[in-house]
């Protein structure tokens, strides 16, 4: 062998190990480029699962906050009375939600006539011992009681005016009010005499069937 030939075969020798390790470096590369890419794309993937959920816990409570009901409270304007004559005789107590959004009643109206101390009592259980009735009138909807005056002692003597509160979930308890209706400025003949109240009910004719005058 000359060594013209040695030198050439040396130099091709190292041109091969020099393109080898090129190569090598250069699949390194790409595998440690790879490996960050894959990393950072599921990073980003926990990242806007966990927006997700948060944002839907955050749409939940949003809905259920909307969809609590207040406590309905009355008014000189929202609260209407009317005498019933007959065999039946009865004075209605109408209840309008005004607003556009429904609110809930508890158990009766508290009724003061003429400054009393002690409001009406109930028909349906006794300030101590409610019996729940809860009930949600809708947006421009009506609730109703009645005070049965269908005996001489229940309708006793016409009244001027009455205090209205309405009750909480206990017994103890007052949701607001009072408000105050005058009958002679609203120039309406009311006789109410040793009577009850009934619960609240969201017909006429359920409250009349509590309070015994019902057809």
């Amino acid at each position: 062998m000359t060594a013209r030939r040695s030198r050439h075969r040396s130099a091709a020798y190292a041109a091969l190990a020099l393109g080898l390790a090129g190569s090598l470096a250069l699949t390194g590369c790409n595998s440690h480029s790879s490996k960050k890419s894959k990393k950072s794309s599921s990073s980003s993937s926990k990242s806007k699962k966990r927006k997700i959920i948060g944002g839907g816990a955050a749409a939940a409570g949003a809905g259920a906050a909307s969809r609590r009901v207040p406590d309905c409270y009355p008014s000189t304007y929202k609260v209407t009375f009317s005498q019933q004559t007959g065999p039946k005789s009865h004075v209605a107590v109408k209840f309008k939600n005004s607003t556009s959004r429904d609110c809930k009643l508890y158990n009766a109206p508290l009724l003061r006539f003429n400054n009393a101390k002690k409001p009406l009592p109930l028909l349906q259980g006794t300030p101590g011992h409610l019996d729940g009735t809860r009930i949600t009138v809708p947006a421009h909807g009506y609730a109703y009681a009645v005070i049965p005056t269908n005996t001489a002692a229940t309708k006793g003597t016409e009244q001027k005016s009455v205090a209205i509160d309405f009750m909480g979930v206990s017994a103890s308890s007052v949701t607001h009010g009072p408000a105050t209706v005058d009958f002679a400025e609203k120039r309406l003949h009311i006789s109410v005499g040793k009577s009850k109240v009934t619960n609240w009910s969201s017909s006429i004719h359920g409250a009349q069937l509590a309070g015994g005058v019902g057809k």
